[in-house]
């Protein structure tokens, strides 16, 4: 039967040599060949298959009839599988079957709920037994024994906090019994151990002693050791709660005292058996030796370590944990008592003390060595070394201090300034800066760094500007630290001025006096002398804070605020004017007597003003400022009047040389305070010539005497004036002089005219 399974090669049924190239088609005569060759294997093969059969003829049939067998029996068990089907259909075994399954089940639950139960029970049996061994330890004082029990119940009934709010809405109501009554046992331990303390550890404030009983006796429980007691405490988990009060009891008693002590100390330790057993005493008792040097704190830390050291050994045992509690409920406090008592007061106050404060740092870390080496404080816990932090950190302090000293001396020098005038009230700085009388004057007198004017100051913006030269000062010989933290002091003192002085002078500042123009004065000297600072001392301050130092962005501020004080000024003089010129009811029939009284009154008064504005002004005010504040306060007033004169709608002839002469007698009173005024160039210099007319510094000026002029001048002139462009470059407008004509002159055809030609012309 091998041939059935071998493959025919075709190509082995051709003759052609070409077979292999797939490409070429075969040809009619192959395609026979291959036919006839297939047919005759064709044959062959049934030939060979069919003589296969025949001689495995007794094979073949015994597998056949093999096959009938299994097929019979095949359908024999399908035939008793229909039976056994049909019998159980009559006769429901399944059911009885899955009752008794159903039963065992509900049995077996009952079972383990049961055993369940029973388990629960003794668990609670040996709870209680075990809370009730506590309260019988307790009660006859094995404190170390009923607090061992205490830990182990705390671990099956107190659950944490996470899990008790979750655990409680499904716990068994005798759980939460168990719990309470643990509570109970918890706290009546609490109770014993604190009394426990109480009686072991005495304290006398007079004396300043400590006690330290080794055994206590309390409720008539005799010998309960002090170290069992701690041993109680730890168990339960309350060391820290029980040192409490010993340790703040210790802070108050013992170490306050050595800390703040006014002259050395020394510790005298004793131990002694009495009739309630072994006791220790710590007593703080006056050195007798004067001449103990504790300037560099090594006595009172020598005290300090004793101290510790009796705590370790009568209190805590040499239980390196209990040392660690003891000093964490400690040292915060300590630590502070020795900065504020002794390392603060000991900062020196001068740069040059700074190499003396070695010797205290040096001490501060041998004291934590020994500390730590005594187990009081942890090691490994840098945050503990707050004494050596503090130490190292001297420059700072120092710093700090004397921050808050230059602050200080600012604030003072500033509040109980009162800002009043010099005794030499001369006008000094209308003097060049080269003129020997004014050098000879009041040291109030300033020269202006980027001016050619000098000006008067008060007592605080000078002695100010003082500090804070000073303080950058001692920046260019100061390290880094130290110095960024003069640099801050000395712009913050300069900030104080900006605060405290327009508030302290506040009224001053809403009335016409000396003490607002020297405020002005003052920021307009601090704001030249702050441009001044980095030119001054920026090549000498330390290289690393020379970026971090500026004061340019305080100069702005400092010439906004004298800006703002000589702005408010003017307002204050130009409102006082308008109120006097108020008076004067608009210059309405001064022909006669009564009305002309009053505006004559009303122009004293605006005189009166204007002649103490001037006092005031032309002495203390720069020469520009003067120039400029009375130019604007001028300018008001002749407005004002000339506006006034202006809007009347009739004006009879004698009220015109009424008006005329007030106006003169208003020229006649101010001449000195406009020579003043045009006498001052931007320079602050005196000239000769002046380079701007008072024409240019008050417009209104000229329109004013324009005006005077106007009144007695004949219709024609006046027409004339309008056309030559006289009264234009005045300041007269088209309709004012319009309106002038018609209040002056009697409608005619000549004043017809008049108006037509002067309407006719527009400028």
């Amino acid at each position: 039967m091998d041939v059935l399974f071998n493959s025919i090669d075709v190509r082995d049924l051709l003759s052609s040599s070409n077979i292999d190239d797939v490409t070429l088609p075969l040809s009619a005569p192959d395609l026979r060949l291959l036919i006839d060759r297939l047919q005759v294997r064709s044959v062959d093969i049934k030939s060979k298959v069919r003589q296969y059969i025949l001689s495995h003829y007794s094979d073949f049939s015994t597998l056949f009839t093999q096959c009938s067998d299994v097929v019979l029996r095949s359908e024999h068990l399908s035939s008793e599988v229909s039976d056994l089907i049909q019998l159980i259909s009559d006769h429901p075994v399944e059911v009885e079957t899955k009752a008794v399954i159903d039963d065992i089940v509900i049995r077996n639950r009952e079972l383990k709920e049961k055993r369940e139960l029973l388990g629960l029970l003794a668990v609670i049996l040996e709870l209680s037994d075990k809370l009730r061994f506590v309260k019988e330890e307790i009660k006859v004082g094995r404190v170390e024994q009923a607090a061992e029990a205490l830990r182990e119940l705390k671990a099956v009934l107190v659950t944490s906090s996470d899990e008790t709010a979750a655990f409680e809405e499904r716990q068994p109501l005798v759980y939460g019994l168990l719990k309470d009554e643990w509570t109970e046992c918890f706290e009546e331990m609490q109770e014993v151990l604190l009394r426990c303390m109480d009686n072991a550890v005495r304290f006398e404030q007079e004396n300043n002693t400590v006690h330290l009983k080794h055994q206590s006796n309390i409720k008539g429980i005799d010998g309960i050791e002090l170290q069992t007691v701690l041993k109680a405490m730890d168990a339960v988990g309350i060391v820290d709660y029980g040192l409490a009060k010993v340790a703040d009891l210790m802070i108050k008693h013992v170490i306050a005292p050595v800390v703040s002590f006014r002259s050395t100390i020394v510790v005298e330790e004793t131990n002694q058996e009495s009739g309630n057993g072994a006791e220790a005493n710590l007593k703080i008792l006056p050195s007798a030796d004067p001449n103990v040097d504790s300037m560099d704190g090594g006595s009172m830390y020598s005290v300090l370590v004793d101290i510790v050291k009796f705590i370790g050994k009568s209190l805590c045992f040499g239980n390196s944990t209990w040392m660690l509690c003891f000093g964490r409920l400690t040292w915060p406090r300590m630590s502070d008592l020795i900065i504020s008592n002794f390392l603060s007061k000991n900062v020196p106050d001068d740069a040059s003390k700074l190499a003396d404060f070695q010797k205290i740092i040096k001490c501060t870390s041998d004291f934590e060595e020994s500390l730590k080496e005594l187990m009081f404080i942890a090691s490994s816990d840098g945050k503990d070394e707050r004494l050596s932090k503090f130490a190292d950190n001297v420059e700072v302090h120092f710093a700090s201090r004397k921050k808050v000293e230059i602050l200080a001396k600012a604030r003072n020098l500033l509040l109980q300034s009162d800002f009043r005038l010099p005794e030499d009230g001369t006008r000094r700085h209308s003097k060049v800066k080269d003129d020997k009388k004014a050098e000879r004057s009041s040291d109030l007198v300033v020269d202006l760094l980027f001016t050619s004017e000098r000006c008067v100051v008060s007592e605080a913006g000078l002695g100010l500007m003082k500090v804070v030269h000073r303080t950058l000062k001692d920046v260019c010989l100061s390290s880094p630290r130290v110095g960024l933290e003069f640099y801050h002091a000395a712009r913050d003192s300069l900030l104080l001025y900006e605060a405290v002085i327009p508030v302290k002078f506040e009224r001053q500042l809403d009335s016409i006096n000396h003490s607002a123009v020297l405020i002005h004065n003052d920021c307009h000297y601090l704001s030249q002398e702050i441009l001044g600072l980095a030119f001054e001392y920026r090549s000498d301050f330390p290289a690393s804070i020379k970026e971090l130092v500026v004061f340019a962005d305080l100069a702005p501020r400092f010439q906004l605020l004298a800006e703002e004080v000589l702005q408010r000024q003017i307002k204050l003089v130009i409102y006082n004017l308008k109120q006097a010129i108020d008076g004067a009811d608009g210059f309405q029939n001064t022909h006669q007597m009564k009305q002309y009284e009053s505006a004559k009154l009303s122009i004293d008064q605006v005189i009166f003003i204007l002649e103490k504005v001037y006092i005031i002004w032309h002495h203390l005010l720069l020469p520009s400022a003067y120039k400029r504040s009375m130019s604007m306060v001028l300018e008001a007033v002749f407005s004002r009047v000339a506006n006034d004169i202006l809007l009347l709608d009739d004006i009879a002839a004698e009220e015109t040389l009424q008006l005329q002469k007030l106006i003169h007698l208003l020229f006649e009173n101010l001449s000195s305070l406009l020579d003043s005024v045009v006498a001052i160039n931007q320079s602050g210099k005196l000239q000769e010539s002046p380079t701007q007319t008072l024409d240019d510094l008050i417009p209104s000026l000229r329109k004013l005497r324009k005006l005077a002029d106007l009144l007695d001048m004949p219709l024609k002139s006046i027409t004339e004036a309008w056309e030559a462009g006289e009264l234009v470059n005045c300041g007269f407008t088209q309709s004012e002089v319009e309106d002038f004509i018609g209040a002056i002159f009697a409608d005619s055809p000549l004043r017809k005219e008049c108006l037509r030609r002067i309407e006719s012309i527009c400028y």
